[in-house]
């Protein structure tokens, strides 16, 4: 499989191919066309981001043939133990989180309004379209099977309040005092993981910090406070941090099981 092209194509187009045969949007043809230059009867590699892969024939510029299309090439089930990264978003530099953190291997993104802000007027569903093309990208690029979710914006406050009891939040500060870095955090999660899968975040926060109502209310609802490094560190350099020091933990623990 080494050096094939390979494309995400969601999973409802897949369940929707007739005849294997695979027709191909105008953007889709021009990357497997022009920018590729893929060859009539040549191999490709089609992923649907949700842990299948089939191989595929180019049978004309605006078409792919899927080999055995009930039977994957590979198939990767699901982690259970998913990562998320809760992210403030910063002024510059949230579309190099996206394709570093999906690298990586995070599970979740969820963009997070607060009242320090400093990107306020972001036009959301606009800036959703390209986030999902880039993160396309980045699972084309990184080879994942998995296509990482991005979630619709929300205030951190309500998001806190909407998490359930498979969720694990961590909150991420820099000049607080904390009894925990986050690798330690996380091995505190043992018990919670031996016993069932879930959801472990850790929240990056903005630029400007977090307000005394936002400290007030994590401190209430007894959110777990971490350290990610003795410096202070930009959003992106944290998130991706973050994303390291997650995506580790969840290889640890899977070998020392």
């Amino acid at each position: 499989m080494q050096g094939l092209t390979r494309l995400i194509i969601s999973h409802e187009r897949i369940l929707n191919i007739k005849n294997n045969d695979l027709e191909l949007t105008e953007e889709e043809s021009h990357y497997i066309n022009k920018v590729m230059r893929i060859k009539t009867g040549k191999e490709i590699l089609i992923a649907n981001g949700e842990g299948s892969l089939w191989k595929a024939i180019k049978v004309r510029n605006d078409y792919l043939h899927i080999n055995q299309l009930k039977k994957p090439f590979i198939f990767q089930e699901q982690q259970i133990y998913l990562l998320g990264i809760a992210v403030v978003v910063p002024k510059s530099g949230f579309e190099e989180i996206l394709k570093m953190c999906t690298e990586i291997g995070i599970d979740f993104i969820q963009p997070l309004f607060s009242e320090r802000q400093v990107n306020k007027n972001l036009n959301f569903e606009r800036k959703l379209m390209r986030w999902n093309s880039i993160i396309k990208e980045a699972v084309e690029q990184s080879e994942r099977l998995w296509k990482p979710l991005i979630l619709n914006e929300m205030d951190i406050i309500e998001w806190i309040k909407n998490r359930d009891n498979q969720e694990r939040v961590s909150i991420s500060i820099t000049r607080e005092e904390t009894p925990y870095d986050l690798n330690q955090w996380l091995r505190k999660q043992q018990e919670f993981v031996n016993k069932k899968g879930g959801i472990f975040w850790n929240v990056i926060g903005p630029e400007g910090g977090w307000s005394s109502r936002e400290i007030d209310f994590f401190q209430k609802n007894n959110i777990s406070f971490v350290k990610l490094s003795d410096t202070i560190l930009r959003t992106s350099t944290a998130s991706i941090n973050a994303s390291s020091i997650l995506n580790q933990w969840r290889i640890d623990f899977k070998l020392n099981r």
